[in-house]
């Protein structure tokens, strides 16, 4: 499935750029933010997602971990640079979406972000103490 993805990438990635007929895509390496510290899930994915991009595309894939603000500084990082297909960002719904409601950005999410590809799908719990009275949302 990774190696799927990773060409679903180059493709996105490719069309990003179709313009830029003349130029070898890519003649550099590509950034790939993560809005998140080293070491998380965001992190991880990104890594493994990379390795496998760098293959596919024969260059360099450099992660950046822009971290602050709920991954706001981050995203904040790719929306300042140029609409190339050099530079992406590997989020989640914090990233993305709760942070847009809880600090003021600079951009809109819908208008100035292409989604390129979901790479995962993640439960999310709410979970409490063994001695806690609720024993599920309705109690």
């Amino acid at each position: 499935m990774m190696t799927r993805l990773s060409i679903a990438l180059a493709f996105a990635v490719f069309a990003a750029v179709s313009g830029a007929a003349a130029q070898t895509y890519p003649a550099r390496p590509v950034t790939v933010i993560v809005p998140f510290a080293a070491g998380g899930v965001t992190d991880i994915v990104a890594r493994i997602v990379s390795e496998r991009m760098k293959t596919a595309l024969g260059q360099s894939v450099i992660i950046e971990n822009v971290s602050g603000a709920g991954g706001t500084i981050g995203v904040t990082r790719l929306f300042r640079a140029a609409p190339d297909g050099y530079t992406l960002v590997v989020g989640q719904w914090t990233s993305h979406v709760g942070a847009g409601a809880m600090y003021p950005v600079t951009f809109d999410y819908l208008n100035d972000f292409e989604p390129v590809s979901m790479l995962s799908v993640a439960p999310l719990w709410i979970v409490g103490r063994s001695n806690l009275p609720a024993k599920d949302l309705r109690s």
